[in-house]
């Protein structure tokens, strides 16, 4: 089965997002624990980053 790339997919793990982003796993998990977190995307218990969401969420935040 082929692996789609990161930029590729819609919805990213934390590991992934993380990878993509350069931000730690710890800073995202802190940041998406948020309820009005804009680009998470809860699937049960796993969380999941909306990609398109969290760059756009990159490109407005000034700090972390």
């Amino acid at each position: 089965m082929k692996e789609v790339p990161i930029w590729e997919k819609s919805n990213l793990t934390l590991e992934e997002a993380a990878a993509y982003s350069g931000i730690g796993i710890n800073k995202l998990r802190e940041i998406s624990n948020d309820e009005r977190c804009p680009f998470v995307l809860w699937v049960g218990s796993k969380r999941l980053t909306r990609r398109k969401d969290f760059d756009r969420y990159i490109e407005q935040t000034y700090s972390l």
